[in-house]
């Protein structure tokens, strides 16, 4: 169970930098920084900036969740559930507006796909930590 959960701490470490840095980006470049051809008015650059803010956010608090990953199950959840509402908000956008970059796809599964399937590898550990908790408190109790 400790070297499964190790593992997920560091796949879910190195995978909430993916937001921090894409999110950082976006504040700092705005929406130039993703190559848009287009010229857009600075309110499209504000919420765009706004939103990389956010990014950043969650996966800042995915971070978080790293330490005592088996105990965080509630925030892992809530995180999960804003990327999988946003990843849903990017596939109506593909069926509105067309397919986006590749780098826009990329993140679409990892929204829809990569995101949710740490969700469940999370609650696996939450649960098997939660089974040993229980077998070291009833062999405490043991005379």
């Amino acid at each position: 169970m400790q070297r499964e959960r190790r593992l997920l701490q560091r796949v879910v470490a190195v995978a909430a930098l993916l937001p921090i840095v894409a999110g950082l980006y976006g504040v700092l470049f705005g929406i130039d920084g993703i190559g848009t051809q287009r010229i857009v008015n600075v309110s499209a650059d504000s919420h765009f900036r706004y939103l990389s803010g956010l990014l950043t956010g969650i996966g800042i608090l995915f971070l978080t969740c790293v330490p005592g990953i088996e105990h965080k199950t509630g925030l892992f959840r809530f995180l999960t559930l804003v990327v999988v509402l946003g990843g849903l908000s990017r596939l109506l956008g593909l069926f509105l507006t067309g397919v986006p970059s590749l780098v826009m796809l990329g993140a679409l599964a990892f929204e829809l796909g990569v995101t949710p399937l740490l969700c469940l590898w999370q609650a696996r550990v939450a649960h098997l930590a939660a089974g040993e908790e229980i077998l070291t408190a009833k062999s405490q109790r043991l005379p």
